[in-house]
């Protein structure tokens, strides 16, 4: 039951990240990405926009950081020095409305880096996240547009310190988003994840990188390296996905590098990361497994004859467990054999 119970899970979650990764029935309108110095959201990004290219989605990338357009991109907006009203006045031009009665098209809208919104001081003082991502997400334009089935995927810098809040009641916009958002998807370096799996292993306390190690001087932590034995094997995804119901999915999964697969592909590159052969090495097929009884230089088992021989004897008192009646319970039931010496002296059995 239980290998049937983890194939259907496995076969499951793979499809929910294919599912989410494709823009497929606007799974998760809202989609949250957390990454750090060790592990910047890029390669996750061009991902998206790869297959949504193979999609043929609509594709507006809002850039707080990123200087020039990704390959890809239909609509480029340059969010720096911007109000929110004007961003979403742009985002809301980069997209023509066209007025037909066919079928819902779909567009992907990309922010690079919503930390430099929510720490800019010309902000508004009465600046809502949740009405400035949700702006996004409703329809805009004439009553006789064709509807466009919007996704947002919203890029969060982790190691970005946050100003101070005004109020102590005030929650911090990293709490705002991951209440928000539909799906929350963590980035961590793959060599971190061997380090930390390694030092488990062995009952040791995890290692901690970057920032968290708290040294002075210390930003970066241990890099991934271009090439050689200890080059990038991927990004690991901790995906936390919310359903309708209420009910949440958690998983883990590992993306490989872009190098390793040509831009068309439309085959799933992403798997399950206890499926990578460097995190669960495979196991040594035990031959051993089906003996149910340890070997030793004696024989332990009965023959078939043994077997035979031992259920057909009568044990003694055996017609006292029969109830037959009273004084006959003690009565010992016993058959000579032919090795047995017989005593006339003592008394009959």
């Amino acid at each position: 039951m239980a290998p049937t119970n983890t194939s259907h899970r496995q076969t499951h979650n793979l499809l929910l990240i294919s599912k989410l990764l494709s823009l497929r029935d606007t799974a998760s309108p809202l989609a949250l990405v957390l990454d750090s110095l060790e592990q910047p959201a890029t390669p996750l990004i061009k991902e998206y926009i790869r297959r949504a290219k193979l999609s043929k989605v609509h594709i507006t990338f809002v850039a707080f950081e990123t200087l020039k357009p990704l390959e890809g991109v239909d609509a480029f907006v340059a969010a720096r020095k911007k109000s929110p009203l004007e961003i979403i006045k742009a985002v809301n031009a980069a997209y023509p409305n066209v007025s037909t009665s066919g079928p819902s098209r779909r567009r992907l809208i990309l922010i690079d880096a919503i930390n430099p919104l929510l720490h800019a001081r010309r902000t508004d003082a009465h600046f809502n996240v949740s009405s400035f991502l949700s702006s996004f997400l409703m329809p805009h334009g004439p009553p006789t547009a064709s509807k466009v089935e919007a996704s947002l995927v919203v890029t969060f810098h982790q190691d970005v310190p946050s100003p101070p809040l005004p109020s102590p009641y005030t929650p911090s916009p990293l709490s705002m988003l991951t209440y928000l958002a539909t799906t929350i998807i963590r980035l961590h370096s793959f060599s971190h994840i061997m380090a930390q799996k390694a030092a488990r292993d062995r009952s040791l306390v995890p290692p901690v990188f970057g920032l968290e190690e708290e040294l002075d001087g210390v930003l970066l932590g241990r890099l991934d390296k271009p090439i050689g034995n200890e080059s990038a094997q991927g990004v690991v995804l901790e995906l936390e996905h919310r359903r309708k119901s209420g009910r949440g999915v958690l998983e883990w999964y590992i993306l490989p590098p872009a190098s390793r697969y040509p831009p068309q592909y439309a085959k799933e590159i992403v798997t399950l990361l206890d499926d990578h052969p460097l995190y669960r090495p495979p196991e040594e097929p035990d031959f051993g497994a089906g003996e149910e009884e340890p070997e030793s230089t004696f024989e332990l088992r009965l023959t078939d004859r043994q077997r035979r021989d031992r259920e057909g004897v009568v044990l003694p008192y055996f017609d006292a467990q029969q109830g037959d009646g009273p004084g006959e319970g003690g009565r010992i039931l016993y058959d000579m054999g032919e090795e047995d010496d017989f005593d006339e002296e003592e008394d009959e059995i």
